[in-house]
């Protein structure tokens, strides 16, 4: 082997491990998920809202787990990804060196806070305020765990689209204030749609980070397996349930299974926003002519 080859040989060893890890997770997946198609149909399971697999016949409608998953998704995202963005803004385009030197490392630690402390935060602050201010009977539900996941949101997509929008090249905002264009102009019609696809990226990647949150959910979501129609109702999104279930399973058993195929069905809805990325994405990359 030539000494020159050595670096591509090592890369593409690990790359196609990392490949072989991913095929073997989602194979174990399907292997172990499928068998549930024995003891109930795909029909009965998306569309079942009964979730109580322990009993006999087991009842393995998965109707609220998926509902909680993406009503806690979309709220926590329709919060946070604004909000971001507006930071992303202005720590790229508004502040000075120094205030930027600051604000965007700690922006990125926020991004570390464990989802733990969060979830703690979420049942011992905001629960009884939401509980005291609302008059509602719980605090943990859809609103705390969105707001929760909100947090968990902001560094990631506000961290990725600063960088997306400090990509920018330099000279196409000189040649906007060349034109006399104002900052305000320049930033919403010249560099936001330039990190348009690096933009839509951070947020489509803060979503997915919402959609796979278990422990925030867990801890202040209320977890009651019930399609909401209120902010202020309790929600069993599917990463919690998986985590609160599956310890306590046999193993082979109908909820067994059924767990595991709550988590292909997670993995189905990643993907489809993955190619929903790629799709807008390519909706947008312009054409040379």
């Amino acid at each position: 082997m030539k000494k020159e080859q050595a670096p591509g040989i090592i890369i593409m060893s690990i790359s196609s491990m990392g490949i072989f890890i991913i095929l073997f997770i989602l194979f174990f997946l399907i292997k172990e998920g499928l068998p549930v198609l024995k003891e109930a149909s795909l029909l009965s399971i998306v569309t079942g809202s009964d979730w109580y697999p322990t009993e006999t016949p087991p009842a393995l409608g998965m109707l609220s787990l998926i509902v909680g998953s993406v009503a806690v998704t979309i709220l926590s995202s329709l919060l946070a990804l604004p909000i971001s963005l507006f930071i992303a803004i202005f720590i790229s385009e508004i502040a000075s060196e120094k205030m930027r030197n600051i604000l965007k490392p700690i922006l990125e630690l926020l991004g570390f806070l464990p989802s733990i402390i969060l979830g703690f935060l979420g049942m011992v602050l905001i629960a009884p305020w939401l509980q005291a201010n609302f008059t509602i009977l719980s605090g943990l539900n859809l609103l705390n765990a969105s707001i929760l996941l909100g947090f968990l949101i902001i560094p990631i997509v506000g961290s990725l689209a600063e960088e997306a929008l400090s990509a920018v090249p330099l000279e196409l905002r000189n040649a906007s204030y060349a034109l006399g264009a104002t900052r305000w102009e320049t930033i919403s019609k010249v560099v936001f749609p330039a990190a348009l696809p690096g933009i839509l990226s951070a947020c489509l990647l803060g979503i997915m980070r919402g959609m796979g949150e278990t422990m925030v959910v867990l801890m202040a979501a209320g977890g009651a397996a019930i399609i909401p129609v209120s902010l202020f109702d309790p929600v069993r999104p599917l990463t919690s349930t998986i985590a609160a279930e599956m310890g306590e399973t046999p193993v082979g058993s109908p909820h067994y299974h059924a767990l595991f195929f709550a988590g292909l069905i997670l993995l189905i809805i990643t993907l489809a926003i993955n190619l929903l990325s790629s799709w807008i994405e390519s909706k947008r990359r312009v054409r040379p002519s």
